[in-house]
């Protein structure tokens, strides 16, 4: 498994050698927009100074102190993420989410890093994505290929995050189905 730190640090590299600036100028550009949107910040990078739609973001993430990551082999404590994550009305979807990761962590080592919505669960490319999708449901995406839709397996078009993604309502949901295909989506994630 790579090692996600470094990753990022040769990305934020080869973003200082493409925009031709520093992060420290990057940064100053950034706040003296004005802006204040997660995507309205990542547009004016990828405007400014021509950066690709994944650096702009990465970028954003890491200059507004918001990047994070950790690996179930750390042990990293993502308490705090999932608190505010899983707040207000979408609290009470917090046991889906605490009963989907402890289903799913005998299978080996990966990364999960917090986005603002959700988790995504990554081995070397993205296995699954996890998160409240209104105040009463969890979406599970994943990422696998040739397996038949089902009633609770909806397969997505093409082009999105993840290729499949299941409705979880209830903790008693995440059941030998649902590991079955996520163990798949992990097994073909490298």
């Amino acid at each position: 498994m790579a090692d996600p730190q470094k990753a990022l640090e040769t990305q934020l590299a080869n973003i200082e050698k493409r925009s031709g600036k520093s992060l420290v100028d990057l940064s100053t550009a950034l706040k003296a927009s004005g802006l204040t949107k997660h995507g309205e910040l990542r547009d004016f990078l990828q405007q400014t100074f021509a950066l690709g739609h994944g650096d702009a973001n990465t970028l954003v993430h890491y200059l507004m102190g918001q990047w994070t990551a950790a690996t179930t082999e750390s042990g990293g404590d993502l308490s705090g993420v999932l608190d505010g994550i899983y707040t207000g009305p979408k609290a009470a979807l917090r046991p889906i989410h605490d009963a989907f990761m402890e289903a799913i962590a005998g299978f080996g080592p990966y990364e999960v890093a917090p986005k603002k919505t959700y988790l995504s669960l990554r081995r070397k490319k993205q296995f699954a994505m996890i998160g409240p999708a209104t105040n009463t449901r969890v979406e599970l995406g994943l990422n696998m290929k040739g397996v038949p839709a089902t009633d609770r397996l909806v397969e997505l078009p093409p082009g999105g995050m993840c290729n499949y993604k299941i409705k979880l309502t209830s903790a008693d949901e995440i059941d030998a189905e649902v590991v079955a295909w996520t163990r798949l989506a992990y097994e073909s994630a490298g």
